[in-house]
Formats: C-alpha cells, structure tokens, sequence
C-alpha cells in the first residue's frame, strides 16, 4: 500500500513556515514529511536554510500524527555524526519513533496554469534539469545558479510534473509503486503550497483510496 508524503523543502521556505506547512500536510491527509537538510540553499533565488533539528522539534511539538524524517542529512563535515546521533535521538523520543519504510521523492509544481507552473518549476528548481553529479562538484549557491542560465523550462519539465492534470501526478506517484517503494514523498515547487494541498487533497487521494480497495 502506497502512502503519500509531503515534503517540506527547507531550501526553500523559512523554519515558521515549514512549521506551519507540517501542519497543513497533517490537515490534508498527507501521512508522513520528509524535511531537507541544507547548510545552503541550492541555488540563491530560493533563499532558506534553516537548522533542520530545530525545525522537527517544532514540527513534532506541533503534530500528533505525521510521522517525520530527514529526507538526507549530514552526519560528517558539517555536524559531528555523534551530534546528528544526539539530535536525531531526541527527535525520535519527542515525535515517538517510526518505521523503516522505502521513501522515493516526487517533485511537482502543480498550478492552475501548466505554463506558468512550468516557469515557477524552472525559476525555484532548476537543479532537476540538471546533472546529479554537481551536487557535489558546485560548492555555492552562486555556481548553481551559473549553470541554471542554462536550463531551459521545456528540460525541468521533463523531471517536474507541471500544471492541474490528476492523471499526470497519479501516473507519476504509480511509477514509484510499481518499482516497489511504499511511500512517496511528494515536492511541491514554488510557493503555493495550500493549493497544492488542497488539489491533492480533493483530485489525488480520493483515487488513491478507490485504487488500494481494488487492489485489496
């Protein structure tokens, strides 16, 4: 059975909205958040980096049922791993512990114009269009940046599911099912993050439910 995740991109929202976000998510029916953990946003346009642990003590002081992860963290050059251990500890006493489940990540930009979302997509995450490898060979921001010039939104579409089409995001999230992950971790790009709650909410989960009672 497929649960459906949100994620909440600290590289791109301030630790009062995450916070906030969280709880929405719990709200809509999202069943877990994977949150990112960044000492710098990927690029400057999308301009937050808040300390990851503080904002999941937030979020599980703020949550009862949205189970909670770092969707990557970083135990060796920038946090001693027995500090991560500390953190990663408390976290898990105060938010109750988890499970061991297989995450994959989806990233979206839904809107109700595919164009303009596609712009968003290409303004805020231009890094899906771009080699993984430079993950670790950029060190800046600023060098992110320099290599977005040239990715175009026609490219970042092809990684990002753009626009208010359901069967293009359920397409999306039964790739992850068929591959045999049990939680998806969906990304809304861009700022509009109750919209896509609530198109989820109303468009996506509905089906989600119709297909699990077929599949049962």
């Amino acid at each position: 059975m497929l649960e459906p995740g949100y994620k909440l991109a600290s590289e791109e929202h301030g630790p009062n909205e995450l916070v906030r976000f969280a709880g929405l998510a719990e709200e809509h029916g999202f069943a877990f958040a994977l949150i990112s953990d960044h000492f710098h946003p990927w690029t400057d346009r999308q301009g937050q980096s808040p300390f990851v642990w503080s904002v999941i003590g937030a979020i599980a002081h703020s949550t009862r049922r949205l189970e909670l992860g770092t969707a990557v963290t970083c135990p060796t050059m920038r946090v001693h791993p027995a500090i991560v251990a500390q953190a990663a500890a408390t976290a898990a006493r105060k938010a109750g512990g988890g499970r061991k489940p297989r995450y994959g990540e989806l990233t979206v930009c839904w809107g109700k114009d595919e164009a303009k979302a596609r712009q968003t997509a290409r303004e805020r995450w231009p890094t899906a269009a771009m080699e993984s490898s430079l993950s670790w060979e950029l060190p800046l921001p600023a060098h992110f940046e320099a290599v977005a010039e040239l990715v175009t939104e026609d490219e970042v579409g092809k990684y990002v599911v753009c626009g208010p089409d359901p069967k293009r995001h359920l397409e999306a999230i039964q790739k992850y099912a068929d591959a045999g992950y049990d939680h998806v971790c969906v990304h809304q790009v861009g700022p509009d993050q109750a919209g896509f709650m609530e198109f989820y909410a109303a468009e996506i989960f509905p089906r989600l439910r119709s297909h699990r009672r077929k599949a049962a």
